[in-house]
């Protein structure tokens, strides 16, 4: 009786625990950091990572930016030159080649940016993103090289470069080789400009440091995530340097669109498709020119070709259809000056000569 007891009770026990225990994932559910709402994840990984109720939008990986971008999720993952692991020694808290193996574990990446090569509505593009998970999205040199190794094959494949930004700045943890990053990158865009290719950028949150004072800011067209911190220096370090309030939403997405420092801001929901229009609009002007070699004032148009009105709304109706210009409000607008006026300005910063007194000169 106590053999029964003791050995066979818990064993049946045991076996029928084992059956109907659930694992429950510690990311079942996820807050949302603007209203609290409680979502679950597969629900919001459906949605793109956007919460359905406050339509805030959450941060994504690097693979799930690319497999939502390319046609089927499908893409060919571009290869990047190997750089050393620890160039400088560098240790704080931890040493820097535990603080890699950690980021790499955690995110199944070799570093910050995920390059790929794919179709976009059926056009050729090449693609980076960085992901923040992987050291706040730092820019080191493997950062570096993944992204000029993106430029490069676009160049190659002679296709549009898009790049989805998420970065905290440059990487602390490799100094002055980091810092070089910015003009590398730099220059690579250059190449881009000179073999005539878009170069677009997607600022996602949080942009800021180096990569906000490099490659992210130059590019041909710039497209926000709502609500997206981009800025060099943070609103807190700003704030506590002037010492004074700064305005609502600063920094944030909304308000740079309002100041002119981003071309759009888009949903992302809307993103891909907008991003297909862009392409096949720009590339059709590419490709239509190619050979004319035609110049105004010695110079080339954009893109190297002329591209006339009749090929723009071909291409937009192709794309979903004409997009209106908005009206520009009558206090806005530069009124031709009078010639009274410019008479005025022009003699404004001349010295008048008194004339003499003809009676003192008699």
């Amino acid at each position: 009786m106590n053999w029964i007891n003791n050995v066979v009770r818990p064993k049946i026990r045991g076996l029928l625990s084992s059956t109907t225990k659930r694992e429950v994932p510690d990311n079942l559910w996820v807050k949302c950091p603007e209203s609290g709402q409680m979502v679950f994840y597969k629900d919001l990984e459906a949605n793109e990572f956007v919460v359905p109720g406050s339509d805030y939008h959450m941060r994504m990986g690097a693979d799930q930016r690319l497999k939502h971008l390319f046609d089927g999720g499908t893409y060919t993952s571009v290869s990047v030159p190997g750089v050393p692991q620890d160039p400088l020694k560098f240790r704080d808290g931890r040493k820097y080649t535990d603080r890699l193996k950690a980021a790499k574990s955690e995110t199944e990446l070799e570093d910050a940016v995920l390059v790929g090569e794919g179709l976009l509505e059926g056009q050729q593009v090449v693609a980076a993103a960085q992901d923040f998970r992987f050291m706040a999205g730092s820019l080191g040199m493997a950062a570096g090289e993944a992204v000029i190794a993106g430029m490069l094959r676009a160049v190659e494949l002679k296709t549009p470069f898009i790049l989805f930004a998420a970065s905290g700045g440059a990487r602390m943890q490799e100094g002055i080789l980091s810092l070089m990053q910015m003009p590398r990158t730099t220059i690579t865009v250059e190449k881009l400009r000179e073999a005539k290719l878009p170069y677009i950028v997607v600022l996602t949150d949080p942009t800021t440091g180096g990569v906000t004072a490099s490659y992210a800011m130059l590019g041909d067209i710039h497209i926000a995530e709502p609500g997206a911190l981009i800025c060099f220096a943070g609103p807190r370090v700003i704030q506590q340097t002037i010492r004074e309030q700064l305005p609502d939403g600063f920094q944030r997405s909304e308000y740079l669109l309002a100041h002119g420092m981003v071309d759009m801001v888009v949903h992302r929901h809307k993103l891909r498709e907008t991003l297909a229009r862009i392409c096949r609009l720009i590339m059709t002007g590419v490709n239509a020119g190619k050979g004319t070699g035609k110049r105004i004032n010695g110079h080339h148009y954009m893109n190297g070709s002329p591209v006339d009105s009749k090929l723009i709304e071909t291409a937009a109706r192709e794309t979903g259809g004409v997009i209106e210009p908005e009206p520009v409000p009558q206090s806005q607008r530069f009124e031709p000056r009078t010639e009274k006026a410019k008479r005025d300005s022009d003699t404004a910063g001349t010295h008048h000569v008194a004339p003499k007194d003809a009676s003192r000169s008699a």
